[in-house]
């Protein structure tokens, strides 16, 4: 998923999101169980808590509790929105896995239960034993936020921690595996020890993050006009012959490539030939392969850019490094690349294995996926808005959204695997009223919702709140949203594109136009959904159902959050936002 400052169209960030898959997967096991193993029944219970935006957390804890079964611990693993403060209070045994969101920010499943916990000195936590695994990206200020502040959180309420917390970047696998293969023994102190049959064969997924597979790109067309501000497309690719499946809702990882042009202008950039060959991941290749394939060359590692200022000796990028200063850091590279840093200072040469120590390995990009398996088994399609913009006297490219718009096509294979949102799910109940709120490419799953609503045949209302900058210009998939509304299929659907008037308007302003209707499906057990930009959308529009709620419902504030919460808790109201 991209996010760009759109006034600008400079990119905030690439995702950068790495999906655990499951260092366990694969080692599908034989538990043996040693003479004399104790009874599941007497096992000693541990909790496992996961605060998840994409479900990566959700994954490492299903491997950790595959780890604590095999010694001899009975793991519960929970959702943070799945368990109320009492019980958590009760807690003897805890581990907590938690990515962090946004600006610093929890996990939506993890907020109500930290705001509880964060306002409340009163419980007592003194018969708590816990660990904390927090994930995150090093090129985020705020690294791993929300795990840090659950376990001084954890601490001041009377914890003991067990084993020091271990913050993970981007490419985590041993990290988690460490942290796992690290604390479980210690609550287990005592418990029966299983061995686990590593050589049994299993039923792994032959494909997944370890393994992409190789799909075929089928379909790339433009969906905003030529002339747009913007340029989203429409891509498809196959997965016949993988044996995967995808639900609606769901995110697909594609492993992208970098533009040969950036390694070619970074080799030359740094005094190299490309030809120099150096070991990555045990097998010797040449410079310009491994910056192509094995890593990020797009945003400076904070090791490379405390090495360009020492060796550069620039007086105003090492007194930013030196004050901690985050804001005037980020304002210095706002647009500004890994090649900018080296073409600003061209005296500076490194060799071949001095560059690529510096550097972080490439990662795949999480995208919403825009069709319903369902109705699309051998295919998924995605909706991407390619990031393109001209900074410090060059054109700059995002690198997933331009790998798949420049260099993907038939004759070369998309690498990628899917990764499952069990809570962004279409309704199971087909009589339900589904809300959707998703503006520019935040439409992609509430395509997919619709394609499975229609597939379904389900009865009930479809609402569609979309946008974006001008009607004739990016209103994306028109055809098929116009044709959704013949049919019946589509019941609703409120527009806001933002410049086609004097005073801009928004999604957010719809719905308050919207509210008495939209509080009336809501009442009806009504699901709310929102996919978009986490930085300013979302929140707008978290604040108009907060106060359309409150309106509507003759409610306080308090009480509209209280009605929030609880849709919250109902999984009725949840976001997909990047």
């Amino acid at each position: 998923m991209t996010t760009t400052n759109q006034s600008q169209n400079i990119p905030f960030n690439e995702a950068q999101q790495a999906w655990l898959g499951g260092f366990f997967a694969g080692m599908h096991s034989h538990i043996l169980q040693s003479a004399g193993s104790a009874d599941a029944a007497n096992a000693r219970n541990i909790s496992i808590l996961y605060g998840s935006q994409t479900g990566n957390s959700e994954s490492v804890a299903h491997d950790a509790a595959q780890v604590a079964k095999a010694h001899g611990l009975n793991p519960s693993i929970l959702s943070m929105d799945e368990i109320e403060t009492d019980a958590f209070a009760q807690i003897e045994y805890l581990l907590i896995i938690t990515s962090t969101y946004g600006e610093g920010e929890m996990p939506d499943n993890a907020q109500m239960l930290w705001e509880t916990i964060s306002a409340d000195d009163t419980i007592d936590l003194a018969n708590m034993q816990y660990s904390v695994l927090a994930l995150g990206d090093t090129s985020y200020d705020l690294f791993c936020q929300a795990g840090i502040e659950w376990d001084q959180r954890l601490e001041k309420l009377g914890a003991k921690r067990l084993y020091d917390r271990i913050d993970c970047d981007v490419d985590f696998d041993a990290s988690a595996e460490s942290w796992i293969t690290n604390i479980i023994p210690l609550m287990a102190d005592g418990a029966t020890a299983i061995t686990i049959d590593s050589s049994a064969t299993g039923s792994a997924a032959k494909y997944g993050r370890k393994n992409p597979f190789p799909g075929k790109l089928v379909a790339n067309r433009l969906l905003t006009s030529p002339d747009s501000s913007k340029e989203i497309r429409h891509y498809e690719i196959s997965i016949a012959g993988s044996e995967l499946s995808y639900e609606a809702g769901d995110a697909l990882n594609v492993v992208p490539v970098n533009c040969p042009d950036l390694s070619a202008d970074i080799i030359k950039a740094i005094g190299c030939t490309g030809d120099e060959d150096e070991p990555v991941n045990g097998v010797l290749m040449p410079l310009s392969q491994s910056l192509n394939e094995h890593f990020e060359i797009k945003l400076p590692s904070k090791e490379l850019l405390d090495e360009i200022a020492r060796r550069s000796g620039d007086q105003e990028l090492n007194n930013l490094l030196a004050s901690g200063d985050k804001e005037k850091l980020a304002s210095y590279l706002w647009g500004r690349d890994t090649l900018d840093l080296l073409l600003q200072f061209p005296e500076m040469q490194f060799s071949a294995a001095e560059f690529l120590a510096l550097l972080k390995p490439l990662q795949h990009r999480a995208y919403s996926i825009s069709s319903s398996g369902k109705a699309n088994p051998e295919t998924v399609h995605l909706t991407i808005g390619s990031v393109r913009y001209h900074s410090h006297h060059r054109d700059h490219k995002g690198v997933c959204s331009t790998y798949l718009a420049d260099l993907a096509d038939e004759t070369s294979p998309v690498r990628c695997f899917f990764s499952p949102n069990k809570v962004f799910r279409v309704p199971e109940d087909d009589n339900l009223p589904m809300i959707m709120v998703g503006p520019g490419t935040g439409i992609a799953p509430f395509r997919a919702f619709l394609q499975e609503r229609e597939f379904r045949k389900a009865k009930g209302i479809n609402w569609l709140f979309f946008g974006d900058r001008n009607a004739a210009k990016d209103f994306i998939y028109q055809d098929e949203i116009e044709a959704m509304q013949k049919k019946g299929v589509l019941a609703k659907l409120d527009l806001a594109f933002s410049r086609d008037q004097e005073e801009k308007i928004y999604v957010q302003d719809r719905m308050r136009e919207k509210g008495g209707e939209l509080f009336a499906l809501l009442e009806q057990g009504g699901y709310f959904f929102v996919c978009g930009d986490a930085y300013r959308m979302a929140k707008d529009v978290d604040k108009a159902l907060h106060d359309l709620i409150a309106v509507h419902g003759q409610l306080s504030a308090e009480q509209a959050a209280e009605y929030v919460n609880q849709m919250k808790k109902d999984k009725r109201y949840v976001r997909d936002v990047y």
